[in-house]
């Protein structure tokens, strides 16, 4: 019914902002929030009340990009909205049944059970609705579905959906594990982390700025971490711009060959996310190196503006190996599906 983007993070003026936007549109019946990471003690989307807040505040740390300036917004959502319910929607519930040696990390015991040292997954709201549109696609029930499903944006990450449910995905702990990203590192030899703060003496303030805002396709190139521009500049000539779209499209090969290993057949790879939608040269370099997973160049091009409206469009060779699929990024649309779902409407 009516939108309101921001291209920058929520900050002191968030709740002027919000304020201003309901001003505009009709009363809202529920509110539903995107938050990141739900940490150990929430495994479903729920009711955000005193005791729920505190436990988001307590697991901020853990996405530091995300969580912290979604608190503010809660809470001035909260205010201006004291009589409606609010509701937090998880980007971790996707993944909360994740086998034992998927989410368990090499390390000892105590590190496990005592500081909860554990995989947990992200994208899962934008994995929920590109597996449901998958399913009608492919006119197969998605409990008889297994799908590697890649969404591609600032962030990055692959997932192995097995009959439904997130059996494998390449983040972790925290959503700066696994594939190159926009501005993230992805992962990284962590011995590479330990000699950077013994050898020169770089801070934890310092590791932290470094890997999740000025690494990625950013640090790689020099100059953006935004895929459009690297194509551009390529072609122009930019070796920098050449490294860092190889080194992104091998970590993202990288992630599907490893999440595909959790699978015992291949029905189809999935692409979602800002530029898994409009990046086709990508999409091209990712799947033409694939062929050790049946999966093939020579995509289709879809107009960006017929995917939007059509919300998926299945982009390769009929008959040529196996089904790849481009889904229009719905995590908005999931944060409804999921806030009317706990809500009982």
């Amino acid at each position: 019914m009516a939108d309101r983007d921001a291209s920058e993070p929520p900050g002191p003026a968030a709740a002027a902002e919000l304020r201003n936007f309901l001003s505009e549109v009709p009363a809202p019946a529920a509110v539903g929030h995107r938050i990141v990471h739900s940490g150990p003690h929430l495994t479903g989307h729920t009711l955000i009340d005193a005791r729920v807040r505190a436990l988001l505040a307590d697991v901020a740390d853990l996405a530091p990009l995300h969580v912290p300036p979604a608190l503010p917004v809660v809470d001035a959502a909260r205010e201006l909205l004291p009589d409606v319910p609010h509701v937090a929607c998880f980007d971790t519930v996707f993944h909360k049944d994740l086998p034992a040696q998927t989410r368990t990390y090499a390390v000892p015991e105590r590190w496990r059970a005592e500081y909860g040292l554990r995989r947990y997954g992200f994208h899962g709201l934008s994995y929920s609705w590109a597996l449901q549109r998958t399913a009608q696609a492919l006119r197969r029930p998605v409990d008889n579905l297994q799908v590697v499903l890649v969404h591609m944006g600032g962030g990055c990450s692959a997932c192995a959906v097995r009959n439904g449910r997130s059996v494998d995905t390449t983040m972790g702990l925290t959503p700066l594990e696994g594939l190159v990203m926009s501005r993230r590192s992805g992962s990284l030899d962590p011995g590479a982390l330990l000699w950077l703060q013994r050898r020169h003496g770089l801070s934890t303030d310092e590791l932290d700025d470094t890997l999740h805002r000025h690494s990625g396709l950013l640090g790689l190139s020099g100059t953006s971490g935004d895929t459009r521009d690297l194509v551009r500049a390529r072609a122009e000539g930019d070796a920098a711009a050449a490294l860092a779209l190889a080194t992104f499209t091998l970590s993202c090969r990288r992630g599907i060959a490893s999440m595909a290993a959790s699978l015992d057949r291949l029905d189809a790879l999935v692409f979602t996310g800002e530029i898994g939608e409009d990046q086709p040269e990508v999409r091209e370099e990712i799947c033409s190196a694939l062929t050790v997973l049946g999966v093939r160049g020579g995509l289709l091009v879809p107009e960006l503006k017929d995917l939007m409206r059509e919300g998926l469009r299945r982009i390769d060779q009929a008959g040529r190996g196996v089904p790849v699929l481009v889904v229009a990024t719905g995590e908005t649309q999931q944060i409804a599906a999921e806030t009317r779902r706990v809500l009982g409407m």
